[in-house]
């Protein structure tokens, strides 16, 4: 079979895929979370998550070779086991689950966390320490959001920025992060039938572009400061806040 002829979908399919690259190679955040929403625009949202998980793959592991020996132990510590039972109440639930409510329940998140660091941007913040239960649950947040529609990144942010990690730390720790919560959705995602032969071979044809938008994502965290680092992943936060919940509030209200 081959892979998706339709033009339309290419010219979303391309910024969809190098913004995930930027996001995934460490720099600005959760650009990815923009994929989905874009293909869906050309795709059903069930087809765009299938098509991409296999490109995500491929971008965990250039991310994982670029910042080998580059995480926050403890972080992935108290975040993964939590991200195991998201990812398995996801599955459970893959019939079950409304994607436009994931959508809202994120951008809620996304939003007041947004707002959050606008009101204390101008007060001197320490860095907060671990909260294993905190971590847990939006470990568990991020693993089930990002089972349901690739939309793991805010959940994981909204533990990790507070730590105030480097942005080399905070990224190799975002990489390994998700390079295993991608790799655990492979089974499920198969069995559920979402790698068939047009979804594979159009995950090829972009594979290519996956690797240089990664590295070009390395690449940029490390020349840019860690204060406009940080800056630009609160912003782009809320940016994509409000794209999700006004896309899944407009799905909900046509139901």
């Amino acid at each position: 079979m081959s892979p998706i002829p339709d033009f339309l979908f290419y010219l979303a399919a391309i910024p969809a895929v190098f913004l995930t690259g930027l996001s995934k190679g460490g720099f600005g955040g959760s650009l990815g979370m923009l994929a989905i929403p874009l293909l869906a625009l050309v795709i059903s949202p069930i087809q765009a998550a299938g098509i991409m998980l296999p490109i995500l793959v491929i971008m965990d592991i250039v991310g994982l070779i670029a910042y080998r020996g580059l995480a926050d132990k403890r972080t992935l510590l108290i975040m993964l086991p939590g991200a195991i039972v998201g990812i398995a109440i996801g599955w459970a639930t893959a019939a079950l689950v409304n994607e436009a409510f994931v959508r809202v329940l994120v951008g809620i998140m996304s939003i007041l966390f947004f707002l959050n660091y606008l009101r204390g941007r101008k007060k001197s913040q320490e860095a907060r320490s671990h909260n294993p239960k905190l971590g847990s649950f939006f470990g568990m947040i991020a693993g089930f959001t990002s089972f349901v529609s690739h939309t793991g990144g805010p959940p994981f942010q909204l533990y990790v920025l507070p730590l105030k990690l480097s942005p080399t730390l905070f990224a190799g720790t975002a990489v390994i992060f998700f390079s295993l919560v991608n790799a655990i959705k492979l089974v499920p995602y198969f069995m559920l039938g979402q790698f068939d032969t047009t979804n594979l071979s159009t995950s090829a044809v972009l594979l290519p572009l996956a690797a240089a938008s990664t590295l070009v994502g390395v690449w940029l965290v490390r020349v840019v400061k860690a204060d406009i680092f940080y800056k630009l992943i609160y912003y782009v936060m809320g940016v994509v806040g409000v794209k999700l919940l006004w896309d899944g509030t407009s799905a909900l209200l046509q139901l």
